[in-house]
């Protein structure tokens, strides 16, 4: 019996080591997104570059992991979107080009401090005409400043090591490319030429490993559309591991630092990737990029890097393997369409691995700790929403946030779930990453709030006001009582966080304990404050517990048994309502008591309207700029979007 306690106790301390060892490899993990974020340069899009959509580009670039530099030419195909005089590439400035060739000829350029690359036609292209150029050129890559860490070199093992992570707009900073969040990659070609005795890892299909003399050329290629910043490199002594996974089976291909692979744990957290792989495709749907690989390859940051179909990995917990295995479906094949939506990459990923810890990784108790210790972080602070606004772009911690992005962002999925259930969710899943119009392309918060309409038939935009573009948290009091007739009262009465929410609304999770060990699973549909339910459960009831598999996000609730609850009715006063919602000209209002009086703010505070609300009870709006506005009527605050 001792060695059997103490086998016991051990496994205990194994999995709580685990347990915290995880979750500081994550904290890890954001901290070094965080950093690398630094590069951000403050917009989604580039202007200059939305007159041409980009179709294909071939990398045939030199490099040597022991240098801090690159050379090569770099061929792009692209489809004029009007007529153009001269196009424009991101690249910076620091690099010089030597030569552009068009059709054999040279062409004038200009290499800009906005880090563009300026090249001018000698006649106009016709809107919708397909064609290319090349660009030639070299240099070192910035490591300073806001380039940070898109181009690094190292040592591992003391053997050196090329590294490359370009998100959000880092792909800039060692190839010309285009980075704005509207235009996929159709084609991406990767030669690159190295020192014989460096492997190459990429994105996509390995054709070809050619040695000559004291060189190797390294041919992959994605036929997957890919923006610029999922392009990515990994260049050292790597140790390659061939496999397969999935069935039908598809290529599993690691590349590994020759040390690693002699750690057992880390090894064993690779191939159980399999496991993981499985899993969601049962949940997620089919992994998206079977026709080429998925892998990872190993690089000198803590976390890792969901690159189309070869994550860059620091870290090699089984959660952080999952994290970024979720970004494949979630990040890589849709993704974010502006920074502002990052929750759709994010948000995702984090869900990806809840879903891989309960199903997989986690005992009941150890995942009902872990959503325990979510609520705990999202609630942590009053305010913050999810969708991040224009004016936090720059700001890293606001746009890269832990509790917001990442928390929140996965915890309003688990709502969803929570809501529709296992099934209509899951399936609905499956759908927003196959729509026509949204696989393999870029997506905002817009486009998945209409597909949940389409799979399911319900509108979301009042949760999505909520959880999404608004702030905080409900706290919730929930008043019971039971008399001899064996129903249930309750009273539920809500206060908010944050005034940028109104009331939150949502189906309430109660479990009833009965006298005789007797438990019943009830939803309250809570749309009002103040609001009464009666539920016949044919037991004494001896207690309620509320979220009781932390099914919702609240802070400080009360569940507490009232003899004054004795019958059911409807609230004091109808809660105020308005219509439409995203509305366009004029917003109608519901439920009011006392108010004629309005007042419009914008998010940060500022005044925008007031006055009296006309005789039909509606207010015009038509001459508000598109935005997200609090309406303040009848002493509440109602939150609508003006398109």
């Amino acid at each position: 019996m001792k060695k059997l306690y103490v086998l016991i106790l051990a496994m205990i301390c194994v999995q709580i080591y685990s347990q915290k060892n995880e979750e500081a490899e994550r904290k890890s993990m954001i901290k070094s997104e965080l950093s690398r974020y630094s590069k951000m340069i403050g917009y989604n899009e580039n202007p200059n570059t939305l007159n041409y959509d980009l179709k294909y580009q071939r990398l045939e670039l030199s490099l040597d992991p022991a240098a801090q530099f690159v050379s090569g030419t770099v061929t792009s195909h692209f489809q004029a979107k009007q007529n153009m005089s001269s196009i424009y590439f991101d690249l910076s400035n620091v690099l010089t080009v030597s030569e552009v060739k068009y059709h054999g000829a040279n062409l004038t350029f200009t290499q800009l401090s906005s880090k563009e690359l300026k090249i001018d036609f000698p006649v106009n292209i016709p809107a919708s005409t397909l064609d290319s150029l090349s660009v030639k050129y070299s240099g070192a890559p910035d490591t300073a400043g806001s380039a940070g860490d898109a181009f690094t070199v190292s040592t591992q093992g003391g053997t050196p090591v090329l590294f490359t992570l370009s998100e959000p707009y880092g792909a800039q900073e060692w190839f010309p490319t285009k980075q704005s969040m509207n235009d996929k990659i159709e084609k991406v070609d990767m030669k690159i030429t190295t020192p014989s005795q460096y492997n190459v890892a990429s994105n996509g299909k390995l054709f070809s490993e050619t040695i000559t003399g004291s060189n190797k050329l390294t041919f992959w290629q994605t036929n997957y559309p890919i923006p610029a910043y999922l392009i990515a490199l990994g260049i050292t002594n790597y140790t390659k591991i061939n496999d397969t996974m999935g069935t039908p089976p598809f290529p599993f291909v690691n590349y590994l630092y020759p040390a690693t692979t002699a750690n057992t744990t880390i090894m064993s957290n690779i191939a159980y990737t399999k496991n993981i792989m499985e899993m969601f495709e049962i949940y997620l749907g089919p992994y998206p990029y079977r026709n080429e690989k998925y892998g990872h390859m190993e690089f000198g940051w803590g976390g890792g890097m969901e690159h189309a179909t070869m994550s860059s990995m620091g870290a090699w917990s089984r959660s952080i393997i999952a994290h970024e295995l979720a970004h494949q479906w979630f990040g890589d094949k849709v993704t974010c369409g502006a920074w502002n939506d990052v929750w759709l990459n994010e948000g995702f990923a984090t869900y990806g691995a809840t879903l891989a810890n309960e199903k997989l990784l986690m005992t009941n108790a150890q995942f009902m700790t872990y959503l325990s210790n979510e609520i705990t972080n999202i609630t942590s602070s009053t305010g913050g929403s999810v969708y991040v606004a224009d004016s936090n772009l720059n700001n890293n911690n606001v746009l890269f946030s832990s509790r917001l992005s990442y928390s929140k962002g996965g915890y309003a999925l688990k709502m969803l779930k929570w809501i529709l259930g296992d099934e209509v969710f899951y399936s609905a899943l499956r759908d927003y990453h196959s729509r026509p119009n949204l696989a393999y392309k870029y997506v905002k918060t817009a486009d998945f709030k209409n597909s949940l309409l389409l799979s399911t038939g319900k509108d979301f935009t009042k949760f999505f006001n909520d959880w999404i573009y608004g702030q905080g948290y409900p706290t919730y009091t929930i008043k019971w009582n039971q008399n001899a007739d064996q129903i249930l009262r309750f009273k539920v009465s809500q206060i908010q966080s944050n005034a940028s929410v109104s009331f939150f609304e949502l189906p309430l999770p109660i479990k009833v304990n009965g006298t005789g060990g007797q438990v019943a699973y009830l939803v309250l549909d809570n749309t009002i404050n103040n609001q009464n339910f009666a539920k016949t459960v044919g037991f004494p009831v001896a207690s309620v517990q509320f979220n009781y598999e932390y099914q919702i996000v609240q802070k400080n609730s009360t569940v507490t048994k009232d003899t004054g609850i004795l019958a059911v009715g409807n609230s004091e006063k109808e809660a105020v309502k308005i219509y439409p919602n995203p509305v366009r000209n004029q917003i109608t209002i519901t439920g009011i008591s006392k108010a004629q009086s309005f007042e419009i703010y914008s998010m940060e505070g500022k005044l925008i309207k007031a006055g009296k609300y006309s005789s039909d009870k509606t207010i015009d709006v038509n001459i508000l700029p598109k935005g997200v506005y609090l309406l303040k009527i009848d002493d509440q605050n109602l939150k609508f979007i003006k398109e």
